[in-house]
């Protein structure tokens, strides 16, 4: 009897461990990504898998091959189409080839308002009718770092209180709990591939979805680490990824440093 129930229960763990095997196993998507309408296949569309934070993107026919496992979130994105998030279920493992359609996006043009200056040939008059210089990005080759250059956002406090407490230990807390999140960040701007595709992007999607921010709170967070508005705006997601990395190390370096003034002033 002891040997039947002893029998038994290999089988049963045996079964629970291949089974586990098969849903765990990683294998190769593939699938082609075209228009919805004209079914046209879009060459160079991106797709990542937001788990393991590994991207690839389409050749010319729209095809693409990426490595998934089941529960794992595929982020779609192409320039001037909305992007989509496809989470991987044994049906879509079990399909030799995905057809993908994705949407064109609508987009509302802002009015334009042109403005002329009147110059009048002096040079210390129309030195100041001239706008002041936007602060904007650049790249200084051999530093993967980006820097921020002409007059930064100052911070908005809305009260005293606000004043008191830095803004940037709020988030420097928020992010320090997300230490899985900041990892993939990390690995989207260390990957050539995955920072020439952040490069590409300007509509925050992957960043909010890693962070668990709300575009709002993003925006807040950039404009806490003395950002201008200019920047939120219009850096791609590579900058913006840039910046909060860059803002996260800097608290922390700057709060390493204040604990080894407080451990010498002890002593």
């Amino acid at each position: 009897m002891f040997k039947k129930i002893f029998f038994l229960a290999i089988i049963l763990s045996s079964s629970t461990f291949f089974s586990q095997n098969t849903e765990e196993k990683k294998v190769k998507l593939r699938g082609r990504i075209t228009d919805v309408k004209t079914r046209f296949p879009l060459k160079s569309a991106n797709v990542l898998n937001l788990d393991t934070v590994i991207g690839t993107i389409t050749n010319q026919y729209g095809e693409f091959a990426i490595t998934a496992k089941k529960g794992d979130v595929i982020h779609i994105s192409y320039i001037g189409y909305e992007s989509i998030k496809l989470t991987v279920t044994n049906d879509i493992l079990n399909n030799d080839k995905l057809e993908i359609a994705i949407h064109p996006k609508i987009v509302q043009i802002d009015e334009v308002k042109v403005k002329s200056i009147k110059l009048v040939g002096v040079l210390a008059i129309d030195a100041k009718n001239v706008p002041a210089a936007r602060p904007k990005q650049i790249h200084i080759d051999g530093i993967a770092q980006t820097f921020e250059v002409g007059k930064p956002q100052s911070p908005d406090y809305n009260s005293p209180l606000a004043a008191v407490f830095s803004p940037l230990d709020f988030w420097y807390n928020k992010l320090g709990k997300k230490p899985k999140e900041l990892k993939k960040l990390k690995k989207l701007r260390q990957d050539d591939q995955l920072r020439d595709m952040m490069e590409q992007n300007f509509n925050r999607e992957i960043l909010l979805d890693y962070l668990k921010l709300s575009r709002e709170e993003l925006n807040d967070m950039l404009k806490d680490c003395n950002h201008s508005r200019r920047f939120i705006k219009k850096a791609s997601d590579l900058q913006i990824v840039n910046a909060v990395l860059n803002c996260y190390e800097s608290q922390k370096t700057n709060k390493k440093g204040n604990v080894k003034k407080e451990i010498k002033h002890l002593r």
